[in-house]
């Protein structure tokens, strides 16, 4: 087996991050000393003198993502789905119904159960078997790694920590290694993370400095080196180690190790031939391993009142039984009621304690009536979220043909939350905007220079960039000018190609260059080529030198001596740099806000005029300073430097530190400005969602101005709003208490007059607000204060932010941008809020959000995988939401309504009929109807329902997003309209029950004088009910296709021929047959039919008088468009391909489409030169139309909704 890996004790001023486990001494005085993790590399002994150590073993390296293993399936499986309220309930029902003497077979209960069990259990067992099998194929692929310097092949899984591997190209790393060597010279190689974070883009990485001349296995093999690191933590990003390289007897040597030495397993080895790599984090302790754990589950508002009208009707359950329990024994009271002639008790049974009988009593009546409760509602609805989550990814409207993209649903459990959204929270770069920058111009000691100039319709040459402000600069100038070039050549991490079949996004410089420019960041890109549009070109990194081409097409070559890397709180980069002639330079580029502070020398004013120009026309800038540093100033940053970077314990404070330290006392050069152009429609999306009644937050990274400028290109602010500053900058004037009272006095003002919920603030008759806030201002509010108190301005901003129509929050960090989700969302309203962002750094607020979108953009994968749905392009937001949110919601809450009204006729007949039996727990309906009800005569008509109901027209819904607010805050299953259904279902009990009970009393039925009996009387009931509450669905049902039609009368159809069966032939496999020629008796009286058509036409007769009354005295705004124009059979659909809407055989069938098709033009052109519409409306567009496409379809008289 070889030497076990191990684990030392080190006392040392470097403690580990936050997953080791720190102890500290008691003593004063003392050292901490941690349990850090130690890994000997090929398990080589460790030298001579060496501390003790204690043994440790690791985990091998097998990764399991699997829930179950073969012996605890069933246990596992069923204890979940037990856990289920519903599931759990109906279990207890099917055991009293074992135990006790109850009125109906524990069939009715079991078989309902097992089905639902069964169901779930296979859909649960397949998914875990597939993720058996993936983990078994990557658990057996075959690795190298080295042994006794020879080159060896085994298993993944037998991989153990210390083990050193070699990796070839386009293979995955197996573990996370650290990076040893190369068969590059400079040892470096080129990465895609692309199963990790989505990131498309090439990384590179760095083998450690002593060990990347080891080209051969023999030499690294021969390797003896110790590896301290932290113990495994799931941050893909960061990683704190260092390691010992012992060479003959010296003292080892010691460098450190940061994430640019770990390559992580799942990512992909690309441009590099092999790789030598030590195991240090095996199998489930991987950082993608630790990263599989899944998100918290998030419930939707329709779960949560399904669950609310469950309490209610158990309690309704509950009180039923206690009633009939307690009647029966009032019943029972009077003298041989309780004991007839015929049924008299036994001697032990008179014996029997009261109270055992009154609770078996009341058990029974439970089971009677248990059926109130809807098991088979939860099946149906898990079936119509996961069948009706296809919908969104079918649809190819929302299709993307530039990148290939389509829709993805990663959760369908939240579908209907999609209806309900009152907030959206969205990232700007890359979600509102396209993320593909374009460089602008640079501004240099005042001068401006822009790339592509256009003088007098003539496009200049590239490489001469023009000054626009001074044509001649001076001779300082000039040198000023170049060496603000130099530092965009410099002073970024982009790397070079010169192949054109290199994978990942790419970008070719102009001028007929062969190179290729590949970075994680578009801006940095963007930078690199504009700068060589003016002269200065970045040719490649070798050997630790930098190479350029000057304006004179000499190559410069500059020594990389240091990095001092970007990160989002300093927000800014460095390099130090030695030129050839022995100059050292550090150059460093950031955001204004944290060049400006660390300037002495410059044209301040001027460049910061330009910065703030740029700001407002919404161009993204950058500050570029720099300043020479002499021998000993670069030695002494060397030491600070290193001193952090070994550092364990809390190393990136460190290193924050000692940056800190060495950019400042710079000299100001100039500022770029790159552009980030508008997302196609992102401005139409944003109206439409202000107008469904959505208030939509722009939450971002960027400076204020920036932000500002696209707002108002997207339309999210316009011209006459106006503008509340809740910034830093108004803060440090007045106190935030002042600013927060005045915003309030401001904007409350106008509150008694604004009707904010008619047109979200889009009339032009009312103020409109709009708010801006920034990252330092949100973490002062959202600070408690000295009196431990937090709530009064968190109350006192929530509602300014309410007041305003939209708010832009800039300057903000991933977790502010979860806070703010987190306080809307838990605001007294509890409003539901949907995040949408396209960034690692947008993950926060997608998790937090009730509904989290990715956009699949250029900044990779992770927000698509972390969200509940992804979208290629924030335009699809608006079908998503306006569209298939509002379908979805309309359908799943006539579903849960439809379920608890078809439950109370079936099971308040039963009740009744206790009154008229004694209480003797007699059934009404036959055994077989009990159990079949729910699952084959009403389930399927309803299913297919909430997967097709389009109660208007898709194109209608698109172009009036006011519809959006008729669903908006649960509207469907208030408690109004709950109450309303259940006294509907009530309503139709007492029809069916006592309508057969008075049309058959005292009478002969039958043609031979017989009468009645009292299973034909509960058949009766039972078939009016199963033909009114499908007929009920049918008068609900606005758009019909085939499949409907098939489903409603064939379930119909389905009911007659199984009664006919279950009745018309003795099976031999019943004991005894109470339903022999039941139904087929029933079916030749007269009296029967005629009861069954009168009966339901009544039960129905109240519902149908409700809509008419309500259409015509109380419209909603659907109700009036439905009005508007009766919906044609063949309108779009989610079902219509597109090949066939732009066919010449598909025809409008509106006898109005004609004259709207000819009157809209010349309305709509009268309207633009009123200025009333900003755009043409989509009628223009096409050819065709027909009324179900849009409000302003409708015949003559309607309302033109597209220019209101």
């Amino acid at each position: 087996m070889g030497q076990e890996p191990h684990a030392k004790a080190t006392y040392s001023e470097a403690g580990l991050g936050p997953c080791s486990r720190t102890m500290y001494s008691e003593c004063a005085g003392e050292e901490n000393w941690v349990d850090s993790r130690t890994i000997y590399v090929g398990h080589r002994e460790p030298p001579p003198g060496a501390e003790a150590y204690i043994p440790q073993r690791y985990p091998d390296n097998r990764i399991v993502s699997s829930k179950y293993t073969f012996w605890n399936f069933i246990p596992k499986n069923l204890f979940e789905q037990f856990r289920r309220v519903a599931n759990f309930y109906f279990l207890i029902i099917f055991l009293v119904q074992l135990i006790i003497d109850t009125p109906t077979s524990p069939v009715t209960s079991g078989l309902p159960l097992f089905f639902v069990i069964t169901v779930t259990a296979i859909k649960q067992g397949y998914e875990d078997w597939l993720r058996h099998k993936a983990d078994n194929a990557m658990n057996q692929c075959p690795v190298h790694f080295i042994q006794h310097g020879k080159l060896v092949r085994k298993q993944s899984r037998k991989l153990r920590v210390g083990d050193i591997v070699m990796v070839k190209e386009d293979e995955t790393f197996p573990c996370d290694l650290i990076f040893l060597s190369s068969n590059r010279g400079d040892g470096t190689c080129h990465v895609t993370t692309a199963s990790l974070d989505g990131e498309s883009s090439h990384k590179t990485h760095y083998a450690v400095q002593d060990t990347k001349g080891f080209h051969t296995e023999e030499d690294i093999g021969g390797l003896h080196a110790t590896i301290e690191c932290e113990q495994p933590q799931p941050d893909l990003y960061k990683f704190v180690g260092r390691i010992n390289v012992y060479s003959d007897l010296n003292d080892p040597v010691v460098r450190p190790l940061g994430s640019e030495n770990l390559l992580l397993r799942g990512a992909t080895l690309k441009n590099t031939e092999k790789i030598f790599g030590v195991a240090i984090y095996t199998g489930m302790e991987t950082k993608m391993a630790l990263n599989y754990q899944s998100k918290s589950q998030k419930r939707s508002a329709v779960e949560k009142s399904m669950n609310a009208f469950l309490i209610v009707y158990l309690c309704i359950l509950i009180s039923k039984a206690l009633i009939n329990t307690v009647l029966k024994y009032v019943w029972q009271s009077e003298p041989f009621r309780d004991e007839p002639w015929y049924n008299q008790k036994t001697e032990s049974e008179r014996q029997r304690n009261l109270f055992l009988r009154a609770f078996t009593d009341f058990l029974a009546f439970m089971v009677l009536f248990n059926y109130i409760i809807p098991v088979s509602m939860y099946v149906t609805v898990e079936m119509q979220k996961f069948l009706g989550s296809y919908f969104i990814t079918w649809d190819e409207d929302m299709f993307d043909e530039e990148t290939g993209e389509g829709p993805l649903v990663n959760t369908s459990d939240l579908n209907e939350e999609l209806g309900q959204v009152e907030y959206i929270f969205t990232d700007k770069t890359g979600t509102l905007t396209e993320n593909n920058m374009e460089f602008k111009e640079c501004c240099i000691e005042g001068h401006v220079y822009v790339p592509h100039v256009i003088c007098n319709g003539q496009v200049l040459p590239e490489s001469s960039g023009i000054d626009m402000i001074d044509s001649s600069p001076s001779v300082n100038g000039r040198e000023r000018e170049e060496l603000f070039f130099r530092a965009l050549c410099l002073c970024h991490t982009v790397q070079v190609k010169d192949d054109d079949s290199v994978d990942g996004p790419r970008k070719s410089p102009d001028g007929g260059k062969s190179c290729v420019y590949i970075s994680s960041s578009p801006d940095e890109v963007a930078l690199v080529e504009g700068v060589q549009r003016l002269g200065f070109t970045y040719l490649r990194l070798k050997d630790n030198y930098m190479e350029l081409l000057n304006r004179e097409n000499h190559v410069e070559r500059f020594e990389l001596l240091e990095i001092l890397s970007f990160d989002s709180v300093r927000r800014r980069m460095s390099v130090i740099v030695k030129s050839a002639t022995g100059e050292i330079y550090l150059f460093c580029k950031g955001a204004d806000s944290s060049i400006f502070p660390r300037v002495i020398e410059g044209k301040v004013d001027q460049i910061r005029a330009r910065v703030e120009r740029n700001a407002v026309e919404g161009l993204r800038t950058l500050c570029v300073a720099y300043k020479r540093l002499i021998q000993e100033e670069y030695e002494g940053i060397c030491k600070l430097l290193q001193a952090a970077k070994v550092a364990l314990q809390d190393r990136e404070k460190k290193l924050a530190e000692a940056y800190e330290q060495i950019e400042k006392d710079l000299i100001l050069l100039g500022a770029t400005a790159v552009e980030d152009r508008l997302q196609e429609k992102a401005a139409d999306t944003i109206e439409a969602l202000q107008k469904a009644g959505i208030k939509v937050w722009v939450l971002t990274g960027d400076k204020m101005e920036t932000a500002a400028a696209t707002c108002y290109a997207c339309k999210l602010f316009r011209r006459n709003t106006q503008l509340l500053e809740l910034t830093t900058k108004r803060i440090e004037e007045q106190s935030l208490h002042d600013v927060l009272f005045e915003l309030s006095k401001t904007v409350l003002r106008h509150s008694g007059s604004l009707t904010r919920d008619n047109f979200s603030g889009l009339s032009a008759d009312t103020q409109d607000y709009g708010l801006i806030i920034d990252g330092a201002a949100l973490s002062l509010i959202m600070k408690p204060r000295e009196d431990g108190s937090s709530s009064n301005y968190r109350e006192l901003f929530l509602e300014i932010c309410r007041s305003c129509s939209a708010v832009l929050c800039c300057r903000m960090a991933p977790l502010q941008k979860a806070q703010i989700v987190k306080l809307i969302k838990f605001s007294k309203e509890h409003p539901i809020t949907l995040a949408v962002g396209d960034g690692a750094n947008d993950v926060s607020m997608i998790l937090e959000a009730h509904v989290g979108i990715g956009v699949i953009g250029k900044e990779g994968r992770q927000a698509a995988r972390n969200s509940d749905y992804a979208i290629p392009k924030f335009k699809h937001l608006k079908k998503m939401l306006l569209v298939h949110g509002h379908f979805y919601y309309i359908r799943i809450s006539e579903l849960v309504q439809y379920f608890f009204y078809k439950n109370v006729c079936f099971i308040f007949p039963q009740f009744l009929y206790q009154f008229f039996c004694g209480f003797s727990q007699q059934t009404l309906y036959d055994t077989a109807y009990l159990t079949l009800y729910n699952i084959s005569f009403t389930s399927l008509p309803i299913l297919l329902y909430s997967l097709m109901e389009q109660h208007i027209g898709i194109d209608v819904l698109k172009r009036d997003p006011t519809l959006y607010r008729d669903v908006a805050k649960n509207a469907l299953l208030r408690w109004r309209v709950f109450i309303y259904w259940t006294l509907l279902g009530l309503f139709d009990a007492l029809v069916f029950f006592f309508g057969a009970y008075f049309m058959f009393e005292n009478t002969t039925v039958t043609s031979n004088g017989q009468i009645f009996g009292n299973w034909t009387f509960g058949t009766l009931v039972f078939t009016v009910m199963v033909f009114t509450v499908t007929l009920k669905l049918a008068l609900d049902t606005h758009y019909w296709t085939w499949i409907n039609h098939f489903v409603i009368w064939g379930s119909l159809l389905f009911y007659v021929v199984f009664s006919l069966l279950w009745g018309g032939v003795i099976w031999p496999f019943l004991n005894y047959q109470r339903m022999y020629y039941v139904f087929i008796q029933m079916l030749s009286s007269g009296p029967a039919w005629l009861a069954i058509v009168l009966l339901v036409t009544i039960s129905l007769l109240p519902d149908v008088l409700k809509k008419v009354l309500c259409r015509q005295l109380w419209p909603t705004a659907t109700e009036r468009v439905q009005n508007g124009c009766a919906q044609p059979r063949d309108r779009d659909s989610e079902f219509t391909p597109l090949a066939s809407l732009q066919s010449p055989g598909y025809q409008s069938t509106c006898p109005s489409a004609a004259w709207y098709s000819s009157r809209s033009q010349q309305v709509t052109l009268a309207a633009w030169k009123g200025k009333v519409s900003v755009e043409p409306p989509p009628a223009l567009s096409g050819s065709r139309h027909h009324c179900s496409s849009s409000p302003s379809h409708s015949c003559p008289g309607s309302r033109v909704q597209m220019l209101v």
